[in-house]
């Protein structure tokens, strides 16, 4: 079957674009063909900086033919209707429709052969429509077309397209189509500079055969391997290391189309500034890869570069350029370092006053002295030293004002634990300074230094607790202040140092915190009125006093309305975000393998703040479930629990309290209440000493009895009273498996 070559040539594509433009237009272009009718083998598509390729191959020769049945009016129905239905339908007499009969009469169908089209005419349809709504995300006109707005958008002027369809055996055809100001044919170009002339190409063999002549490599992950395999020889001849960089690299293979790896040098005075100043300077304004000595891991001061170009010179034009320009970054890079160690990390902190967090949480000043306050109780829970904890809170968010954190954001903590260690701060101060932010993805580290671990959760619980007390919470895919990270975080910071702590407790603080805000924002609203009052002239002695007296509430803190508030604050935030909370766990475990309604079943019990114990019970129950006994007593609780639902209802009423024995007829009835006498007591106690596998073992010796008494009861007896009171022994299995989850969350 015939294959498509198409390359649309162009001047530079952006390298963050290439990626995704390849694959848009492997995706327009197939998704059309298959909506044409014409299902190909396989499709790949490739982008250098000047073209985007894309081969398919298997493409039937034509569109099948369309065979249509249509519907139309009642036979022996108005003239008109038919008429229409002819017209509509192009049969020349309504001879030539076929009857189908149906119960509400019969009706005239039509049916029709649509012949399919040759594929080479339907990519001349298709080609052209993908190119003009292709989603750059930024476009631009170029030329004396420019002005007319018709004229064609692309990323960078277009200037040729190659469009060929055929088999491997035949000259294949050009896709004919017109497009303004762009030649449409068999022709490209090679290298910018080392192949500029053009050159015809057939089909994609042919096509990446002359483009590596003509100095063009055109898949890119090729392009990094080259520069990746050159790169490592380059600095292992020398007795270094490279610095591996993916994200550098899937850059660096985005600017050129023939690679050559050069290495370069800088001062050695200049591996005084720490790394990653050295590696972010380089990186950033250069797009050059750092080098190392693998025996001490420290840089070195040499670089790689990437050019685009096999130089006469071999290359010491490109490298002395590099290394001028990377000499100047650096100067630039020390200057800042040096400037800021001359000032200490808390002699920063009043420009925080200046410095709003958010209009309705207040400065980046008060946030930090909220993150004090709440760093303390949680030392003292995860066992960190209570001083050093304070000390990092305060010091963590002072290195945003630094100079090398205005230049590279990328760096911030990081930084701020080099200048505590250089002003003389414990390690331990130092290291949460870079570490508190962590973790910031599911593929982060999580610290485990415990005075970073608790600035990590006071600064994390904060920010939770802080926009979920002015209502902006995340809301279907939009979370701007990544507060789905920041819980996710507080999650992994839990579990994976297995902490013991009340979520409850946490948040009580910062909630306090913003109840105090919240009252002193409206006391001072009232202060700011009385004055402007005063300010009139027209004031009398009771407006001053009024002034007077508000601001001494507001020095008093007004303490019965901050608990009101602090109530309310609790009722509207408490629950939603621990709901919140379970949501994220939810995704954490699924992540890990495990099932997510266990998560539910285990929550629904209410107060299940202390995450660890969340976890490990899921982890319990997951077993018991897997287990015959588990799987046999989830059957007999739902069924239980679904017949309590349906009586309730119909009786309106609960079946809460103890059965009668007196009424138990049959001995199965006794049986099973006498299991859960001595099941709902061991299973609570196992629980009690947070034996969770013990609990579901105690679990486990009520599926004979529940199962013997689902096989031989009725329980909707035609005794009112009988019945009553085996609704009420249904209530006690519900019961009793609740003390360890709520098995109608569980799904089967």
């Amino acid at each position: 079957m015939p294959d498509l070559l198409l390359e649309l040539f162009s001047e530079e594509i952006p390298a963050r674009m290439q990626a995704k433009a390849a694959e848009d237009l492997r995706r327009m272009v197939t998704d059309k063909l298959v909506d044409a009718g014409l299902v190909y083998e396989g499709a790949k598509a490739f982008a250098t900086p000047r073209r985007l390729a894309l081969t398919v191959h298997g493409i039937p020769a034509r569109q099948p033919d369309l065979k249509q049945e249509r519907k139309g009016p009642r036979v022996g129905g108005a003239e008109a209707a038919i008429a229409g239905f002819l017209k509509a339908t192009g049969l020349n007499s309504i001879d030539e429709a076929k009857i189908q009969r149906d119960p509400k009469g019969d009706f005239y169908i039509a049916l029709t052969e649509k012949p399919g089209k040759p594929a080479i005419d339907v990519l001349a349809e298709i080609l052209p429509m993908v190119i003009r709504t292709f989603p750059w995300p930024k476009q631009m006109r170029w030329g004396e077309a420019s002005i007319k707005s018709s004229a064609l958008t692309w990323v960078r002027p277009l200037h040729s397209i190659v469009a060929t369809f055929g088999i491997e055996t035949e000259e294949p055809e050009v896709v004919k189509f017109d497009l303004p100001g762009v030649s449409i044919g068999q022709t490209t170009r090679g290298h910018r500079f080392l192949a500029p002339d053009a050159f015809e190409v057939r089909r994609f063999d042919d096509y990446v055969a002359k483009l590596y002549q003509a100095k063009v490599v055109l898949d890119p992950e090729r392009r990094k391997e080259i520069i990746l395999a050159d790169a490592r020889q380059l600095t292992f001849a020398q007795g270094f290391e490279l610095v591996e960089d993916a994200a550098l690299l899937d850059e660096v293979s985005g600017l050129v189309e023939w690679p050559v790896v050069l290495m370069g040098s800088f001062d050695a005075d200049f591996l005084s500034i720490p790394d990653e100043v050295i590696r972010a300077t380089i990186r950033a304004n250069q797009k050059c890869f750092v080098v190392r000595d693998p025996r001490t891991g420290k840089l070195t001061n040499k670089f790689i570069l990437t050019a685009n170009i096999e130089a006469t010179d071999g290359g010491a034009a490109i490298v002395a350029g590099n290394e001028r320009v990377i000499r100047a970054r650096l100067s630039d890079a020390k200057f800042f370092y040096e400037t800021d160690l001359k000032t200490k990390l808390e002699d920063r902190l009043p420009k925080f006053d200046q410095i709003v967090f958010h209009e309705k949480l207040g400065t980046q000043a008060e946030r930090i002295a909220r993150i004090v306050r709440l760093v303390e109780p949680l030392a003292m829970l995860v066992g960190a030293n209570i001083e050093h904890a304070k000390r990092a809170a305060l010091l963590a968010k002072a290195d945003l004002l630094t100079e090398v954190v205005g230049e590279f954001p990328e760096l911030q903590g990081l930084i701020g634990r080099y200048y505590a260690l250089a002003q003389g701060e414990d390690v331990a101060v130092a290291t949460a300074s870079e570490d508190h932010y962590k973790p910031q993805g599911p593929a982060d580290r999580v610290p485990n230094d415990l005075v970073s671990v608790a600035v990590a959760l006071a600064d994390k619980i904060d920010t939770l607790v802080g926009f979920w007390a002015i209502g902006e919470k995340p809301t279907g895919s939009k979370d701007p202040f990544a507060l789905r990270r920041a819980a996710l975080g507080v999650i992994r910071l839990i579990l994976e140092n297995k902490l013991r702590f009340s979520l409850a407790m946490a948040f009580s603080r910062p909630m306090a915190a913003h109840a105090i805000r919240m009252e002193r924002e409206n006391i001072s609203s009232a202060i700011d009125s009385l004055k402007k009052v005063e300010q009139t002239g027209l004031a009398d002695k009771a407006v001053t006093a009024a002034r007077e007296a508000v601001e001494q509430e507001l020095k008093a803190e007004g303490a019965g309305r901050v608990i009101e508030k602090y109530k309310a604050l609790a009722e509207g935030v408490y629950f939603d975000l621990l709901a919140f909370f379970a949501d994220r766990l939810k995704v954490q475990l699924r992540d890990q393998g495990a099932r997510h309604d266990l998560v539910d079943a285990v929550f629904a019990l209410g107060g299940q703040d202390d995450l660890l114990m969340v976890v490990r019970r899921v982890e319990a129950l997951g077993k018991f479930l897997d287990s015959d006994d588990g799987k046999n007593l989830l059957a007999g609780t739902k069924r239980a629990n679904n017949i309590l639902t349906i009586e309730e209802k119909k009786d309106k009423r609960s079946f809460d309290g103890a059965p009668d024995a007196a009424l138990f007829k049959l001995d199965e009835e006794k049986a099973l209440a006498k299991a859960i006498a001595e099941v709902g007591p061991e299973a609570s106690a196992a629980v009690a000493k947070e034996d969770f596998a013990g609990a579901m073992a105690a679990m486990a010796k009520l599926r004979p009895a529940v199962d013997a008494f689902f096989d031989k009861v009725k329980v909707n007896d035609d005794d009112a009273a009988v019945r009553e009171n085996r609704l009420k022994l249904l209530n006690e299995i519900r019961a009793a498996t609740r003390a360890v989850a709520d098995f109608s969350k569980i799904q089967d």
